[in-house]
């Protein structure tokens, strides 16, 4: 597939092959590999592909609507931009560039607290909704002192993440002794989220009032804690398949999360969205909205903010084709009737919904 310019992008793929042969070798495999066997990763994209929709016909689908809330805040579509780490190696606007996107199109931002450039300068670039994820780099003090900048900063949501307990074995970088810059300066933090337990979480609620999002849920039964400690959002993840192997797909836990939750919070996943039909299979799963990583690293890997907007721009055109030949006119009437099990039909990997290109993996070990 030759290269093309964004303007003349007409698919996710495309989007795929131009930040392929943009990425280094070693920044494309932070990007798209996991920990150890991958298995958990593979998982996340085969159990949406074992997900089926089943289409209503003859309802008048000449306009649909796939705008929703999250949390108060209207947005265009029930897509975010997920927290990554190390931004600045897909391009050197970094987190500058999916807040931009994010406003850009009228969804919402997520900024990790290990990316470039600082939480104030993002926050100053757009006065769109966005909301600052933290890792635990030290104690509650240090923590009150983080809460307290991300919201002098503007920053409308906090979002914690606790699946990190360590830095998992991403043997992808491992063999070829390379780091991202976040892991290079994190010199002793995990000893702090390491320790981070409910207590901590509890503490938080009492002392913040900004709404808190615990992002690393995967089970019911942390998901109904997080709840009970006051979270406002339940974020289902497995950190893309980047922490622990063998785990399940973020869209195989989602329904048992739903069912926990019950209303009581506002539900978002990630983990192996690719395409339009992955985010309504989610929401009719139970999620408010999904968070997009990979995918969104590819956009920002083939051209800053302009190719995040050009791939959101596709995904929502895609999201709106499924809706109409589904028969949704909007996702309030997106349930568990319109999907079903259903048996895959392709070997899963990081982009095996990208049926037309192929992007072979390099040897490793050599």
């Amino acid at each position: 597939m030759r290269q093309v310019p964004l303007e003349n992008v007409r698919s996710l793929q495309q989007i795929a092959v131009i930040a392929r042969r943009n990425l280094t070798q070693n920044v494309w495999d932070y990007l798209m590999g996991g920990s150890e066997s991958e298995t958990t990763l593979k998982r996340n994209r085969l159990s949406f592909d074992c997900w089926g929709l089943r289409p209503r016909i003859l309802r008048s689908v000449a306009e649909v609507d796939p705008s929703t809330d999250f949390l108060g805040k209207p947005i265009r579509l029930p897509v975010m931009l997920a927290p990554i780490g190390s931004l600045q190696e897909l391009h050197p606007d970094a987190a500058l560039a999916t807040a931009q996107a994010a406003a850009e199109v009228g969804t919402i931002s997520f900024m990790s607290s290990v990316t470039q450039p600082s939480l104030e300068e993002v926050a100053a670039a757009t006065s769109a909704p966005k909301v600052y994820q933290q890792y635990i780099r030290g104690d509650d003090e240090w923590l009150d002192g983080e809460v307290q900048r991300a919201i002098n900063a503007g920053f409308d949501f906090f979002c914690l993440t606790v699946d990190t307990a360590l830095y998992s074995r991403r043997e992808r970088d491992l063999i070829k002794r390379w780091a991202p810059a976040s892991r290079l300066t994190s010199v002793d933090g995990f000893r702090w989220q390491s320790a981070f337990t409910w207590e901590n979480v509890k503490r938080f609620k009492d002392k913040h009032e900004i709404p808190l999002i615990i992002k690393g849920i995967g089970c019911a039964e942390d998901a109904s804690l997080a709840v009970e400690h006051g979270a406002a959002c339940i974020y289902v993840s497995n950190h893309g398949g980047r922490q622990l192997d063998h785990g399940r797909g973020s869209i195989e836990v989602l329904p048992e999360v739903a069912k926990e939750v019950g209303g009581r919070a506002d539900i978002l996943m990630d983990g192996g969205i690719m395409r339009g039909t992955d985010v309504v299979k989610a929401i009719a799963l139970g999620a408010t909205a999904v968070c997009i990583g990979k995918l969104q690293g590819l956009g920002l890997g083939a051209g800053g903010k302009d190719g995040l907007v050009t791939m959101l721009r596709l995904l929502e055109d895609e999201i709106r084709t499924t809706m109409q030949l589904t028969g949704l006119h909007n996702f309030r009437e997106c349930d568990g009737s319109f999907v079903e099990p259903a048996e895959p039909v392709a070997s899963p990997h990081q982009i095996s919904p990208y049926t037309h290109i192929d992007l072979p993996e390099p040897e490793y070990g050599r």
